[in-house]
């Protein structure tokens, strides 16, 4: 099933989910910052990875037990509860807790973002890329570490590099002087949006971040 809906009759789109099963468990990958609270009270800033009506992947430096109760509260979705089901180097994995009717808002929700950055993708596609003649550049991550990536092309919106490493699809890092938000993987690399796009005629061969 395709990811991003038509335009029809949700706020102009088709739902993306069209059964109620698989809106429970379909996931979108959307970059939202939050905050978890631990059952130990203490809290700590985190980030999602994906989201669907029935769970959640963060990224978070907190690492709960499986099967503890996690508050989650999330920037423009708002407050949810659930349980720890699986973790991982970057974070950790947790249901939702919520009722059918609230399971359906949620639904919803995604399937506005997920529609907005499908639109935001396509619109992106459509700037020319190019490849630069300065193709090696440093890639710094959250964590402060640096890498050496090679840029197959850019646009004034993006960048696709080849890697080593693949920074998880919604990590903000910085490529060259560059800003950038992960959009996608592929084999050797990854795809990347600018966070503050480039003026059109500022991008040829010449170009360096």
């Amino acid at each position: 099933m395709s990811m991003t809906g038509k335009i029809g009759s949700f706020g102009g789109y088709e739902p993306l989910f069209t059964s109620t099963e698989r809106r429970r468990f379909q996931r979108v990958h959307i970059d939202l910052f939050g905050r978890i609270v631990l059952p130990s009270k203490e809290e700590r800033q985190c980030r999602t990875v994906d989201i669907s009506p029935g769970g959640m992947n963060l990224m978070c430096t907190a690492r709960p037990e499986i099967g503890d109760n996690i508050v989650a509260y999330i920037d423009a979705l708002g407050r949810f509860t659930g349980q720890v089901v699986r973790r991982s180097p970057e974070g950790f994995s947790m249901t939702i807790n919520a009722s059918p009717e609230r399971r359906e808002m949620l639904a919803d929700k995604l399937t506005w973002f997920a529609n907005r950055i499908a639109l935001n993708l396509a619109d992106q596609r459509g700037h020319e890329r190019i490849e630069p003649i300065q193709k090696f550049v440093p890639m710094r991550l959250g964590s402060g570490e640096e890498l050496v990536v090679t840029i197959r092309d850019l646009s004034a919106s993006g960048v696709s590099v080849e890697a080593s490493y693949l920074p998880p699809v919604g990590e903000r890092v910085s490529i060259g002087k560059a800003y950038v938000t992960v959009v996608r993987h592929f084999e050797g690399g990854f795809a990347a949006n600018f966070l503050t796009p480039f003026p059109a005629k500022e991008i040829d061969q010449a170009a360096r971040l």
